[in-house]
């Protein structure tokens, strides 16, 4: 079965590098994305960066494991090149554009195939959640009172 695949954007009131850095703070993401049960640094790069991550997530129906190798292109563009776990295949690409005003558009593409068993209909359903849920949950994050546009204001 093929894989669904969609790309959303929203704005978001904070800077390219505060949603950057919102995303590439693992171990922080279950406080804040409602999604993301787990997130695990296996491996760091020279930088000291989370390389490869391991992810628990509830995605409604059923809760998955996947990891993925992050690629960085800071703060523009954050990638996942899906290694294993419950998907058959899994891509996913945040891409960050300043639009002035400290305002952010937020572009989440993302690919799932959860595997053969999987209807059209649940695949779909469960793409649209992930998706909605990562823009509604990263957008309330860095939009929090008491953030700054251009850190984590912690």
């Amino acid at each position: 079965m093929a894989s669904y695949g969609e790309c959303r954007s929203a704005e978001i009131v904070a800077t390219p590098q505060a949603c950057f850095d919102a995303l590439t703070d693992y171990e922080r993401l279950p406080e804040w994305q409602g999604a993301v049960r787990e997130a695990r640094i296996l491996e760091r790069d020279e930088e000291g960066r989370g390389a490869v991550v391991e992810y628990v997530v509830d995605a409604g129906l059923k809760t998955v494991r996947y990891r993925l190798r992050q690629i960085y292109d800071e703060p523009h563009r954050l990638a996942s090149e899906y290694l294993e776990g419950d998907f058959r295949a899994f891509g996913g690409e945040w891409r960050f554009e300043p639009i002035g005003g400290g305002r952010t558009r937020v572009e989440l593409d993302l690919s799932i195939d959860p595997g053969r068993f999987v209807p059209g209909v649940v695949r779909k359903a469960i793409s649209d959640a992930v998706m909605r849920r990562a823009l509604t949950d990263l957008k309330a994050f860095v939009e929090a009172p008491g953030r700054r546009a251009n850190g984590d204001g912690s």
